[in-house]
Formats: C-alpha cells, structure tokens, sequence
C-alpha cells in the first residue's frame, strides 16, 4: 500500500515562478497558464495522477471518462488554490468575495477558551486564516516539518500578514510543549486529519464506505487537554468566490480511563469523517491527496 511521505509535490522553482506571474501578469493570466502545468501532471505524473483516478473511478464510480475529466478538474482546481493562496498571503490586489457559515461557532469557541480546528486537504486550508483575523485570536497551525520548509520561508518574505503562527512537527516531539502553552493561552490549533504517516500512530475509520487509516494525534489531543473541536473547510464556489463552513464546536469529555478516551477518540473520527463526506458530496473534486488513501 502506497502512503503519504510528509513532503508534498512541487518545489521551490516553482512557487517563485508563479509569484512572478502573480505579481506581473496577474491572477487571470496565471490561469490561463496553469492549464498546460496540468496537462502535464495529467500525462506524465502518475504517482500523483493514478491515486486520485482511482478516487474518482474506484471509490466514488465514475466512469472512465469522467474519471478523466475530473481528474483534470482536480489538478487545475489544486494550482488556482495554491495560486489565491499565494496572493492573498502576499497581498496582492485581487479581489475574492468569502460566505462565513458557521462563523458564530469560532468566534464562541474563541471566547469560551479556544480549542482545535480539524480540517482535511479540501479546498483552501489557509483561506481560513482571513475569517480567523475577523475574530481576533490567535492562530496555530499545525504541520510536518518536512513539508515545505523551503517554500514556507520563501512564503514567509512575501507575506505581509503574519497573524498566524506555524508549529513544526519535530521527531523530538517539542512540538506538543508549543501546543500547550498556546492552548494554556486559550488559543487556537489548526491541523488536518487526512493524512498519515506509516509508522506513526493511526486509526481505522470508515470514509465514502470504505475504511482508511487517519492520523492519531488530531483526535487524541483534543480528548486529553478537554478542549472545543470544530471541523472546517474552505471550498472554491468560483473563481474568485469562497465558501467557508465550520461545523457546531463539541467537546468530547472522557475520564482518564483508557478504555473511555479511545471511546470518545472513535467518536470524534466518525464525526469528521461525517462532515468530510457532506464536503465531498457538494465538491468531490476539490480533496487533494495524492497517494492511495485506500487499500487497493
């Protein structure tokens, strides 16, 4: 079975390029061009282009040639929301319209203590950020080490909003008295729960009917510190539109019995995997994993 290796695909070259173009040309144009980097991938990139075929023909049933298309769709709907991501991070002078459902729950869990926002890899992870400055709290979010520390810095030198924090996941595990102290603070931590490592702690959980393993720690560390939990996501509607959904903040309270907080761990995973599903069915080609999340 092929996993996630921590480090997603693309490199440095690139973003500077398309930070060129951003800054030049502008949005639309980037568009344009983005459409002969995914024909690219479509052809010529199988590691990435057969595991999200495979989502779309084996797991949800498309046929072959609509399997095709979406493929397609996916690709290019990946490059326009790394490229608003850039833009908006740097400032740029394009305009995006955002619809906040879902907006009462962060700013009561940013009110009542703070806590943890789970996501997946759909849509525009950090298009959220500009709902969370809305609400003045501080922000954390979560992410491997390995993943873009090189683009990250560059992203760094671009950005004119620096707002929210990144935590590093280290092999030293220093990285858990970083997410303490901000939730002592009653702050915010943001990760995802779609993607595991193999030999790093996971769960087995039932997604689109089929079971898949699910990172631990997402769904560990909310039941240990008794913190709030909202799934979100950030989904693109248009070309320059958003939709941003936050489910209703839970708590999922167990007592230091084992047997009690792997309970309420299951409970949180059915729970995301739920609202992943209610995503997916509106956007099935906006979910960017590009490894057999499945067994096949």
């Amino acid at each position: 079975m092929a996993t996630w290796k921590g480090k997603t695909r693309g490199g440095l070259a690139g973003y500077r390029f398309f930070i060129f173009l951003l800054k030049y040309p502008g949005l639309k144009f980037s568009y344009f061009f983005l459409r002969f980097v995914v024909l690219y991938y479509v052809f010529f990139a199988p590691k990435a282009r057969n595991p999200i075929y495979y989502y779309f023909n084996t797991i949800l049933g498309y046929h072959r040639l609509k399997s095709i298309s979406y493929t397609f769709k996916n690709f290019y709907k990946l490059g326009q929301v790394l490229l608003d991501k850039v833009a908006l991070l740097a400032g740029f002078s394009n305009k995006f319209t955002f619809d906040f459902e879902g907006e009462e729950y962060l700013r009561q869990m940013a009110e009542q203590g703070g806590g943890f926002l789970i996501g997946a890899h759909i849509g525009n992870w950090e298009i959220a950020g500009h709902l969370l400055e809305r609400i003045n709290t501080r922000v954390h979010i979560l992410m491997l080490e390995a993943e873009h520390q090189r683009i990250k810095a560059l992203l760094d030198q671009v950005m004119t909003k620096k707002t929210i924090n990144i935590i590093s996941i280290k092999d030293d595990y220093s990285h858990l008295f970083e997410i303490k102290e901000a939730l002592q603070n009653n702050e915010i931590i943001a990760m995802h729960g779609d993607r595991f490592i193999e030999g790093s702690p996971s769960l087995t959980g039932t997604l689109l009917g089929r079971e898949a393993k699910f990172p631990y720690g997402p769904f560990f560390l909310p039941v240990k510190y008794k913190k709030a939990v909202t799934f979100v996501s950030a989904v693109k509607e248009t070309s320059t539109h958003y939709h941003f959904y936050a489910s209703k903040p839970q708590v999922y309270l167990a007592d230091r019995n084992r047997k009690e907080i792997e309970k309420k761990v299951g409970e949180m995973l059915h729970d995301y995997t739920g609202e992943m599903e209610r995503i997916l069915d509106l956007f099935p080609e906006q979910w960017f994993n590009y490894y057999y999340f499945w067994e096949v």
